[in-house]
């Protein structure tokens, strides 16, 4: 036996079972206190998500470097009242800035007066100092806004918005939402395995497995964010929680259902389990090898933030696998058969005929009866909901970009309605000194600019700040912002660097869009390998991969519709290839766990016998799979985020696509429809030809007649044991 197949079945021996449990406590005594640390390693500052090439990443670098402002943020206070602002209130903002002056590492501007006479505009550019510098800001914010509001007089509106009002907001979306996202992913997974195994105990098992596993997944991207320079935010951080149940819970089904299965062939738990592992084994690891692999694609991306989801959700993934085949084999094997109570598995109990004259046994005839039929009028279904995807409009402005009211929100909206609807977030021009006028000129004569400020001097550098006419996060003042870049680029001898808020977004969109064309074929392409590594095939892995991306796209389609429903007309830019990427890798698990299973059954009984034999018995496992990966998913929706929102409801209608259509019907029906080709160019392919009688097994794919069910499953099943 190959020593990978000897360690696999440790968990399994009698004394190397206790050696596994030991290993495990010892990581978890480590691991609790590190992974507790990974919100404060978190990098929720846009600067750091931009790609390095990007111009705003550019202008960033230059205003660091010779202006000494790289490491600051806006905030912007907004005073208003319904009617002419008093002078009262302008005490009271004036105050402000001198107060608010040990914020900023400079002088504040004087505070500007709307000309409706009805709102104050102070800018606290904040400074931020080391590598704490964004909680710095967070923590600045907090003080500036109950300041503001401190002694106001009655009937003053105060907001504090602009980037650094956003960024904090947004911190404050992700950093207090740790304990409510694992309670209800917890809770979600425990009532899907309480209603799985109808079992008071054997839920437990796999549940202790998967919590241990999120510490330690937790505590090794701690340790890459703060000594590997992994940059993890708040979006990967609650993904990876997310996805570490969902796919170890995954996991423990699969290799829970197969052992149940050997206990009913063997006394002795140890050896059932051995045997468990053996035959699940190939199939959880071409799942997690495929889930890995195509996370590591993200590698490719440009944005520093998908660069950086890579590694970190890929980390949860093999941890993931790790506690699956070994904690939760050796606890099933220490706490032995009664945790399956009151549903207990006893040797010599034959349950062959039980699954194939069950539920999913009948689903399965149904299709071998009419495979084509079934086939294409799934693949029609699909279709049709993917139309929705053509509806999609992406780009969340900032009003659309949380499911709560947000201060930001609110502050900005105020300053649009007296002030031009940029001057909460002016955008930044730094160029050649001896060319102010020049481009200051460019800046005047471009639509959409409203104003632009006095420049400042530093060296052979000037910065030049201007105010868009449009809300800084729309795409009118994106517009604007492609149109100020061609036209001081145009500048002889220039040099010049647009950045700002605005440049920000329009660099995030384009960088996506990149990385979706990069990214998106390279996960095909990864997913495809892995599949003809595993059946040794080439048709079986084109048809599925096939398969996939249609149910991603009807996914998408549905998804988009939804999102109008619940009022979200728009879509942040990472939907998509996030999407893609979590439903490709993930959603071919399903369709991985029932085709290897057919493979195994068809070298015994032959093609279309192994293929129905395989949905019978998998339909059960992978559907309880499924929906406690969607519910999974689902419970992203308790972040104020749209974009999180969207992600954990698209992953879910499609996972749910996968689980119930695409592997149950569409899979299936192609299965049978291909025939034995579906193996080519394996042995297997050729063998699936030879009569199934000649083998021993099954003939047909019908109802077993009396008297003979039992004894020809036995035939063809007993020497696999």
């Amino acid at each position: 036996m190959p020593v990978w197949k000897r360690l696999a079945v440790w968990p399994a021996g009698s004394r190397t079972k206790w050696a596994v449990l030991l290993l495990w406590l010892l990581l978890a005594f480590v691991a609790g206190p590190l992974g507790s640390k990974l919100t404060s390693a978190q990098s929720n500052d846009a600067t750091a998500w931009l790609p390095k090439s990007a111009e705003s990443t550019l202008a960033f670098e230059a205003g660091k470097h010779h202006f000494g402002v790289g490491n600051t943020l806006p905030a912007v206070v907004v005073y208003s009242r319904d009617g002419a602002v008093t002078a009262e209130d302008r005490a009271k903002a004036d105050a402000d800035r001198a107060r608010f002056t040990h914020y900023s590492d400079g002088a504040l501007a004087p505070v500007a007066t709307s000309q409706d006479k009805k709102a104050l505009l102070l800018t606290v550019p904040l400074t931020m100092h080391g590598d704490d510098g964004f909680n710095q800001l967070v923590d600045h914010v907090k003080d500036m806004r109950h300041q503001a509001r401190t002694g106001a007089p009655g009937g003053l509106q105060v907001d504090v918005t602009g980037p650094g009002g956003s960024a904090a907001d947004l911190a404050g979306v992700f950093g207090g939402v740790d304990g409510p996202l694992l309670l209800a992913t917890i809770a979600v997974v425990a009532l899907v395995l309480l209603l799985t195994y109808r079992s008071p105990v054997l839920w437990l098992v796999p549940l202790l497995s998967v919590g241990l596993s999120a510490a330690l997944a937790n505590a090794v991207v701690y340790l890459l964010a703060t000594h590997a320079g992994l940059v993890v935010n708040g979006q990967s951080a609650s993904v990876l929680t997310v996805l570490v149940f969902g796919a170890g819970t995954d996991y423990a089904l699969l290799l829970i259902a197969r052992y149940r299965e050997e206990l009913r062939h063997h006394t002795n738990r140890h050896e059932a389990m051995a045997l468990a592992l053996r035959r699940s084994l190939p199939a959880i690891l071409a799942s997690a090898t495929t889930v890995t692999l195509g996370l590591l694609c993200l590698l490719a991306a440009r944005m520093n933030s998908t660069r950086g989801l890579g590694p970190v959700a890929a980390v949860g993934i093999v941890v993931a696998y790790l506690a699956m085949t070994t904690l939760l084999p050796a606890l099933l094997v220490i706490l032995g058969r009664w945790l399956f109570w009151p549903f207990v598995p006893r040797a010599g109990a034959d349950t062959t005929t039980d699954a194939e004259h069950g539920t999913w046994g009948r689903i399965a005839r149904w299709v071998a009866r009419r495979p084509r039929t079934v086939w294409l009028c799934g693949a029609v279904a699909l279709a049709a909901c993917a139309l929705g995807g053509l509806g999609l409009r992406t780009g969340l402005t900032q009003a659309d970009s949380f499911t709560t009211t947000q201060e930001s929100v609110v502050g900005q909206s105020t300053v649009a309605r007296h002030f031009p609807a940029g001057s909460a977030a002016p955008f930044d021009v730094y160029a050649a000194a001896d060319r102010t006028t020049e481009v200051t000129a460019a800046l005047e004569h471009t639509h959409g600019v409203a104003r632009v400020l006095d420049p400042q001097r530093s060296g052979d550098w000037v910065h030049l700040k201007a105010v868009l006419a449009d809300p800084p996060d729309s795409k009118a003042a994106e517009h604007t912002i492609e149109q100020v870049r061609d036209a001081v680029h145009a500048v002889p001898g220039s040099s010049a660097l647009v950045g700002g808020d605005t440049a920000t977004r329009l660099d995030t969109a384009r960088a996506y869009t990149h990385d979706e064309r990069t990214v998106i074929p390279l996960v095909l392409a990864v997913v495809f390998l892995v599949l003809v590594a595993l059946l040794r095939a080439l048709v079986a892995p084109v048809l599925l991969l096939a398969s996939v991306a249609l149910s991603f796209l009807a996914a998408l389609g549905i998804s988009v519709l939804l999102f109008r429903g619940l009022g979200h007309q728009r879509s942040d830019e990472s939907l998509i290839l996030m999407g893609f990427l979590f439903l490709v890798a993930l959603g071919v698990d399903y369709t991985i766990f029932m085709v290897t299973r057919a493979r195994e059954e068809a070298a015994v009984r032959g093609h279309a016998p192994g293929v129905v034999r395989a949905v019978a018995v998998t339909g059960g496992v992978i559907t309880s799979a499924g929906l406690v990966l969607a519910a999974t998913f689902s419970v992203l929706g308790v972040l104020p985020a749209v974009s999180m929102l969207q992600m954990g409801l698209l992953v879910a209608v499609g996972v749910l696509f996968d689980t119930l259509l695409v592997r149950t019907l569409l899979v299936p029906a192609l299965a049978l429809d291909v025939g034995p080709r579906l193996w080519w160019p394996s042995a297997l392919a050729r063998q699936a030809a030879v009569p199934a009688a000649a083998r021993g097994a099954v003939p047909v794919p019908g109802p077993a007649r009396s008297g003979e069910s039992g004894a020809s499953e036995s035939a063809a099943a007993r020497p696999r044991h």
